[in-house]
């Protein structure tokens, strides 16, 4: 990953590259921008890893945990691929996030004194840019930087330079709550899976019931039935048991790195004022002429 310490960012060549150092490309996958995550690099690892959980769990089958994964249906598998799914997508996006703060290191204007930022001056700001990254439309904080700059030349004061700014911003925010709805739709179908394994455990109690009854007569082979099938019962709800344990833990992973994406959408904010907005002056257009 990018060693972001601070110090001299003055070097010729770019530091920062989002298609060497993004986790999707470097497993070979397209990969996405910001901070989305592609479904199909993920998925692929999470069916890897639910065979490899499986496997393992089969040289500790007299096990109870073992048993609970191995022998209470189709669904105990469903869920298990999902977790792992939804686990390598907040992985991916926490290293994308990493990679995204990287560029917040690097100051474009207040290491020069008096540097104001105006029509004349975007050239110098946005050739810095590109000297701190090969792709800087692929960061966050640059490409919200170099919409505005772009403008500049055509605007007539700070207030809608600071307005281009809000409106990439509001659309940042929108990018990255849309870049958490393949996990809500996953916290939403674990905990399905596990009461549908439940309904399937229940279902096939009641009809071997059904079965014992037609088959016994006496009220003492009866009994010996019903004790086998609430233990068959008490087996079927574990499939409930652990798709919320899943969901649960997903549930909190997710909810920290969703913090984290919100605090550097408001660090990216605040770098812009500071770099950008406050440092603009709009020049009158003879004084422009003049010089």
């Amino acid at each position: 990953m990018v060693n972001s310490t601070s110090g001299d960012r003055s070097s010729e060549q770019p530091v920062l590259s989002w298609s060497r150092y993004d986790p999707e490309r470097r497993f070979g996958a397209r990969g996405k921008g910001s901070l989305s995550v592609g479904m199909l690099l993920s998925g692929m690892l999470a069916v890897v890893a639910t065979l490899a959980s499986y496997g393992g769990l089969y040289y500790f089958s007299n096990y109870y945990l073992a048993q609970m994964m191995l022998d209470r249906g189709p669904t105990q598998y469903a869920c298990l691929l999902l977790g792992f799914w939804a686990l390598f997508i907040l992985v991916f996006k926490r290293y994308k996030l990493r990679l995204q703060r990287a560029p917040l290191d690097y100051p474009l204007t207040s290491d020069q004194q008096g540097f104001v930022l105006t029509s004349l001056t975007v050239d110098e700001v946005t050739s810095k840019i590109y000297t701190i990254a090969i792709d800087p439309e692929r960061f966050v904080v640059f490409n919200r930087i170099l919409i505005a700059l772009s403008s500049l030349k055509n605007l007539g004061r700070v207030s809608d330079i600071d307005e281009i700014l809000r409106s990439v911003g509001e659309k940042d925010e929108s990018a990255m709550e849309t870049s958490f709805s393949q996990l809500n739709g996953f916290l939403w179908a674990i905990p399905v899976l596990g009461f549908i394994g439940t309904v399937l455990g229940l279902s096939q109690s009641l009809s071997n019931f059904g079965s014992l009854l037609d088959e016994s007569s006496d009220v003492g082979g009866i009994v010996s039935s019903l004790k086998q099938i609430t233990g068959g019962l008490s087996t079927a709800f574990e499939t409930t048991l652990v798709a919320l344990v899943i969901a649960l833990a997903l549930q909190l992973m997710m909810t920290v790195q969703k913090q984290n994406e919100e605090e550097f959408l408001d660090e990216v904010s605040d770098y812009c004022l500071r770099q950008i907005t406050s440092r603009i002056r709009i020049l009158p257009l003879e004084e422009e002429r003049e010089a």
